[in-house]
């Protein structure tokens, strides 16, 4: 697809920090959002990334979009792969529109060749398909359904299937992953919506009316049994508080690794992201402690970018799981969510799979209980910009795999 003949050239530049967040907070002043992983505070959090901040600019000199681009160098080749985790930000409705996305990518794509890129895989925030929390729930029920996309979903998106048609049309490669988990960010997150159709916020009462009969009994019993849950912003220099509540954070999700299995990161990486984000803005992120008489039985970390929330990490304790902890932790985020103004609680990454017997699935049938919805994105894409190189590196992370 060959941008319109009428539409006015775009051109992508480095940029500061400064000029990346003014466009970030113009959009959330707007009731609009970014992903925390495209603001300038997140190179911090990446430093074996290479990072550097564009803009891209029309004519006029009138900056119309902005990226956080983090570099990957290729083993022993001073060549790199170009990667925009959840990005780039821009009008991705107006971009896939009438004039097209080749006038957004193909300067993108000449920038970070001349940067030294063999590639560049981008992951637009753009949704294509969404399935409501009573359909998920009845798919994974059905023994005939395996999959999400399996389920007709509640709704589709023209921006996103537009978004997709275009970057095929392009050359851009899909990247995916057996369950829909990709390398990079998931394609599949379960959202707690937090306004109606028209944007008005919804009540308390609303959002805690459409979960499930099982989470409204948990976290009536959470508070009946005297859970506390507090929590500490994120700050450059974080004061005493802040710090015995990230220790605190880790050693129970320390904890939550060995119990279930995974790579748990080490404290140095959350102490970098709370001062980091918290350097940015004051209420870009919190930590959440859920103590029961005196003991920590869960914790988590919840981040904000505008009208958009998120549920990032979280841990609980394996002794205490009766008096509902992980409830009662994240009815406190969702309720903080709404407070600040929030439209959308995203609780992360699922997968596409509803087999009754993957290990993923109970996870989903957690986060099912909010009463919120699957959301399909458009996933990640790669182009090659040398294809000898892109070659040798898709090699290497299947080999890695």
């Amino acid at each position: 697809m060959s941008p319109s003949r009428t539409a006015p050239a775009l051109s992508v530049r480095t940029t500061g920090a400064e000029e990346h967040r003014a466009f970030v907070a113009a959009i959330a002043e707007h009731g609009g959002s970014a992903s925390f992983l495209q603001t300038p505070a997140w190179a911090r959090v990446k430093p074996d990334w290479h990072a550097e901040s564009i803009a891209w600019q029309d004519p006029t000199g009138r900056v119309v979009g902005v990226a956080l681009v983090l570099y990957r160098q290729l083993p022993k080749v001073r060549r790199y792969l170009a990667y925009l985790p959840e990005g780039p930000v821009l009008s991705w409705g107006e971009a896939a529109g009438a004039d097209g996305l080749e006038r957004w990518l193909a300067p993108l794509a000449a920038h970070v060749r001349a940067a030294g890129a063999f590639g560049v895989r981008i992951g637009p925030p753009v949704v294509t398909r969404r399935w409501s929390a009573a359909a998920v729930k009845e798919g994974i029920a059905d023994e005939a359904v395996d999959s999400l996309t399996d389920l007709a979903p509640s709704s589709e998106h023209a921006d996103g299937l537009a978004v997709v048609r275009q970057l095929e049309e392009l050359g851009w490669r899909r990247q995916g992953a057996e369950g829909g988990f990709a390398a990079g960010q998931p394609q599949y997150n379960f959202q707690v919506p937090l306004a109606d159709e028209a944007g008005i916020p919804l009540a308390e009462d609303e959002v805690l009316r459409r979960m499930n009969q099982l989470w409204r009994r948990n976290i009536k019993k959470a508070a009946k049994l005297g859970v506390e849950v507090t929590s500490v912003a994120g700050s450059a220099t974080p004061p005493p508080e802040l710090d015995e509540a990230l220790a605190a954070f880790h050693a129970l999700y320390v904890h939550t690794a060995e119990r279930d299995h995974f790579t748990p990161r080490p404290l140095s990486y959350f102490r970098t992201m709370v001062e980091a984000l918290g350097a940015e803005d004051p209420d870009r992120i919190r930590l959440y402690l859920a103590h029961h008489e005196g003991d920590l039985v869960a914790a988590t970390i919840w981040i904000r970018v505008g009208s958009h929330a998120w549920y990032s990490y979280g841990a609980s304790s394996t002794e205490k799981r009766e008096v509902r902890g992980s409830n009662a932790v994240q009815w406190q985020m969702v309720r903080d969510a709404l407070a600040a103004g929030a439209r959308v609680y995203d609780l992360r990454g699922i997968t596409d799979t509803l087999t009754a017997d993957d290990d993923h699935v109970g996870l989903i049938q957690f986060k099912v209980g909010t009463g919120g919805e699957a959301v399909e994105h458009v996933g990640e894409w790669d182009l090659p910009l040398n294809k000898a190189l892109y070659a040798a590196f898709d090699l290497y992370m299947r080999r890695r795999a």
